[in-house]
Parts: C-alpha cells; structure tokens; sequence
C-alpha cells in the first residue's frame, strides 16, 4: 500500500489511518532518536535561560541598590533607598546586617521581602492574563528575539543603573522576558513531542538552583554585583542558540511570517479525551483548523480549572511561605548568621523544586488538588511555627522547606504534562498558553497578602 504524504503539524501521539483501514504511524520524532533528545535538551535549556534572569536579579537588585543607598544620602532618597533595598528575596553576600526591629520578638527587615516580589511579578501577571488572545500573531522568532533583548536590558540596567527608579525598571524587563518566554516556549510544545514538556519544567527548575549559586559563587570569589550580571550576560546568548540551532525547528512553526496558519482536518486526534466536554462550545471548534476564535477560547478555559485552580493555591501557600515566613524563621542558637539560615532555605527549596520537576517521568500525578491540600497543610503549620516558636531545630524548618519545594515543582510539571497529554491537537497550544497564568496570579496574591502578615508579625513585642 502506498502512504500518504502528511505534513508536519504540532505531535501528537496517536496514529493515522491509511486509507484501507490500516494504521499508519504519525511522523513523530521517536523518542529514541537523536533528533527527539535534541530538542529535549533545547527545551531544557531554555527553561532554564528563560528563568534565570527572574531568579538572579532579586538577589542581584538588592546588592545594587545597597549601593545606591550609599550614593543617595545626600539626596535627601536614604529612608526611601534603605526600606527598598532592604525587601530583596535574599540577603546580600556582605558583611553588612539589614536593619532589625528593635522592639520586636523577631529580627524583622524594614520592609517584608514580598515588595520587591510584586515587582518582579506583576508584569509577568499582565503578560500571562492577556497574551493568549492575541500572542498568536507573533511569530516565534520574533518572541525570542524580544526575550533575548529584555533579559539582557535586564542585566544591564539594573548593573549600570544610578538610581533606584531604573533599577527597578531592570527588574521589570527580567519579569518581562521570563513571562513572555514561559507563554511562548510552553506555546511551543504543541509542535514536538510531549517528552519536551518534562525537559522545560526540568530546565526551569535548574534555573533556581544555577542561578542561585552562580550568582553566589561569582560574587564570593571576588566579583562586584555590577561585574557578576555583567558576566551572566552569556544567558541570554545561550538561550538563542538554544532556539534557533539546537532544536529542530518543524515547518509547520510560524517562525518570521506574520500570519495565522491553517492545518490540514487530521483524523485519530479527535478521539483523544478532551479536557472540556461542553456540547455548545465544542460545536464551534474547528478540528481542522489551529486558527482558534476568541469564543472557542473561551470555551477551552473552563476544562483547564481543574488543573489551573490547585496550581494557583499550591503557588501561593509556597510564595507565601517564602516571602512572608522565611525571614522570620530565626534560630539563634545555630552557627549561621540570619542571612546565612535565608540564603539556605531558598537553596534548599530550588532543591526541592528541581527534583520534583524533573520526576514526571518517573511518576506522573493526576490530582493536583492533592499537592495544594498539602502545601496548605505546610503554610498553615509554618505560620503557627512562626507565632509560637515550637519548633526546637533549624534542620526541622529545612526538611520542610526540601518537602515544601518538592510539592510545588510536582505540581508544576503535572499541570503542564496532564494538559499536554488530554488536550485536543487543535487547543493544545493555547491551553498550554493559557494554563501558565495560574501560578503567577498565586504568586501574586501571596505576595499581596505576605506584606501585612510581615507587619503584623514584626509589630509584636
């Protein structure tokens, strides 16, 4: 029997029919072969490029602006200089203390660590919640090109900046390239194998963890914070040679023109399990056709809650928890300073979080809403932790911290690796779109709501 000539489309993982009824293999890239590892390790390499801007330039902000602190004490900014240098997600490698309470039962800083949290994230937020209906008519290349260029403004803005007003704005471009980059390369997925989706989750786990001992091991062999993001420069690089010459870019990818492509109607891929049954939504989907109207994504969003809504309370019990608790976590009676005990538990929380987002190969995770029952479980132990100051050992707080990681990538890598394996072919690439907001609006409100529960906490006597 002769086959038939099939185009590339985004992968699935049924197969075609001949045309006697036989079945006849989809042209997908085994996973066998070298050209499917390729492109697994291109999506995890830019997971992690992609991440590492927003995970380095909390730590990297701070360490400026303390030094913008020193030049700014004749411009009558100190108070305003101090209260926001001293809200980094990371205390700075120097040797010198934030301001503490004085009055307070904790060794408080001026401002909760959440403030500069919502900066790095709410334009990531605006990104996530408005791009998938109208991202679509971008062509890839030109997305990339865009991330490229605010990572790298990222790095050297904040390094080059004099003030506290462009730093700031560095930050901003970080959150930029990190929430543009997330929709698109999640985007992306929908034209390769599904095995991709483990590789970015794992890539941008990895982020956590390299760019946070990068940062650390640079600026303790001798680098200023101004040279170390100079140097890190090199990740924006590595992420467009990832793009354009390590994967293997399918025809079918809309990659310098400015249109919408049409598909060719395919056949066994309507009989996967879609995540929406609903009968007057479904009736206005063009199975043949990826060029999806703004009602029929509407309609898609509903069968993701399932999995959208337990990511967002996982993120915001586990931001909460680090944003709003980690610096309140103190033992006194360890041989490591304040910092040092912060600097441990955000390493061992990207720990936690690289491990469990590279494990869905190993063990795949249906219930979602398991891992967020959990990780509330953990937030509300903590806060109690906090308050009365029961638990007797610093080793206690960072096996949960581990566990606290562990729950949070697993929810992460199995919210995009269900969408990917029950979505139809023809919503996969906006659901994957569309699904990628959840965690950063948890990340949001806990950011909103860790402020006042710092003050609180450092109100008391």
């Amino acid at each position: 029997m002769e086959r038939r000539k099939v185009n590339w489309r985004p992968q699935s993982d049924s197969d075609w029919e001949g045309e006697d009824g036989e079945e006849e293999p989809f042209p997908l890239v085994p996973p066998l072969q070298a050209s499917h590892w390729r492109n697994t390790a291109g999506f995890w390499l830019l997971g992690l490029c992609n991440n590492f801007a927003y995970v380095v330039m909390l730590s990297a902000a701070h360490d400026i602006l303390r030094g913008q602190e020193a030049q700014n004490k004749t411009t009558g900014l100190e108070v305003f200089t101090a209260s926001v240098s001293e809200s980094s997600s990371s205390p700075p490698p120097t040797s010198s203390p934030p301001p503490s309470s004085n009055t307070s039962r904790y060794d408080c800083n001026a401002l909760s660590t959440a403030a500069i949290l919502l900066a790095d994230i709410l334009p990531t937020l605006l990104i996530k919640f408005t791009a998938p209906f109208f991202l679509h008519l971008v062509p890839y290349n030109y997305r990339v090109l865009l991330c490229f260029l605010t990572a790298a403004g990222s790095f050297l803005i904040v390094s080059y900046s004099t003030t506290i007003t462009i730093s700031l704005l560095g930050v901003v471009f970080a959150s930029i390239s990190s929430g543009l980059g997330e929709i698109s390369f999640l985007s992306l997925t929908a034209y390769y194998h599904r095995d991709v989706v483990a590789g970015w989750s794992s890539g941008t786990g990895g982020a956590g963890i390299f760019g946070a001992l990068s940062y650390l091991w640079l600026t303790w062999a001798g680098l200023s914070p101004q040279h170390t993001l100079l140097v890190m420069l090199v990740i924006p690089v590595i992420l467009l040679c990832s793009y354009f010459l390590l994967l293997i870019q399918p025809p079918s990818v809309p990659r310098w023109k400015w249109h919408t492509p049409a598909w060719s109607t395919f056949g066994a891929a309507s009989d996967r399990r879609p995540l929406m049954d609903h009968d007057d939504c479904s009736q206005n989907t063009s199975v043949g056709s990826y060029s999806l109207t703004f009602f029929e994504k509407i309609c898609i969003i509903p069968g993701l809650l399932k999995y959208m809504l337990p990511l967002s309370v996982v993120y915001f019990a586990e931001y909460f928890i680090n944003q709003g608790l980690f610096e309140l976590l103190y033992f006194k009676n360890t041989a490591l300073t304040h910092a040092l005990q912060y600097r441990w538990y955000q390493m061992l929380y990207q720990a936690g979080v690289f491990i469990s987002r590279s494990s869905v190969k190993c063990l795949s995770i249906k219930k979602i809403w398991m891992l967020a029952l959990l990780q509330c479980v953990n937030m509300v132990f903590l806060l109690f932790a906090v308050y009365y100051m029961f638990i007797p050992s610093i080793y206690i707080v960072m096996a949960l911290i581990v566990y606290e990681g562990l729950l949070g990538g697993a929810a992460y890598v199995n919210t995009f690796n269900n969408i990917s394996q029950e979505s139809k072919d023809e919503h996969r690439e906006f659901a994957m779109s569309a699904a990628c907001v959840a965690d950063t609006l948890g990340i949001s409100l806990s950011g909103a709501a860790a402020i006042p529960v710092h003050n609180y906490f450092c109100s008391l006597p």
